[in-house]
């Protein structure tokens, strides 16, 4: 985890709001809240996080709904977003990533898998943000350094 990562909880429950942002929080993630899919929406646009975890049965805008938007939209796009859901079944799990959920987890919430999932995409998304730079040229070994003598 990087210092100043930032995580986007989309979550109307405020007991498991809480819960997870103090448990990302102890992590040493930045935690920012929404409580709904269209305050989700527009805090992704807005600030712009490393990462969402998204609730799928929200008010306003479902999570599948939220996640469409976002996914369509060329500034949120490549935003990592997490379902977490207590919608259990195998459809569900090909309804989330249908509607562009780049990973599925069911409540109660196993911490260590989702974990596991959240970094394994920070670092996936710091990569390809690194691949984006051009590499700096290549140093000729073969050539004399500067200050070196050629007597």
């Amino acid at each position: 985890m990087q210092v100043g990562t930032s995580i986007l909880v989309v979550e109307d429950n405020e007991w498991s709001r809480d819960l997870l942002a103090r448990w990302l929080l102890r992590r040493g993630y930045h935690v920012m809240l929404a409580v709904d899919g269209r305050e989700g929406i527009s805090k992704a646009k807005y600030l712009s996080p490393d990462l969402i975890i998204m609730d799928l049965s929200l008010p306003e805008i479902d999570g599948w709904e939220a996640t469409r938007r976002l996914k369509a939209d060329p500034s949120t796009r490549e935003i990592p977003i997490v379902a977490l859901t207590a919608h259990a079944m195998a459809s569900d799990r090909q309804k989330a990533m249908s509607a562009g959920c780049d990973d599925y987890h069911t409540k109660p919430v196993d911490f260590d898998s989702l974990l596991r999932s959240i970094e394994a995409f920070l670092l996936m998304r710091s990569r390809a943000a690194l691949s984006r730079f051009p590499a700096a040229p290549a140093t000729d070994l073969s050539s004399p350094a500067i200050g070196d003598s050629q007597c």
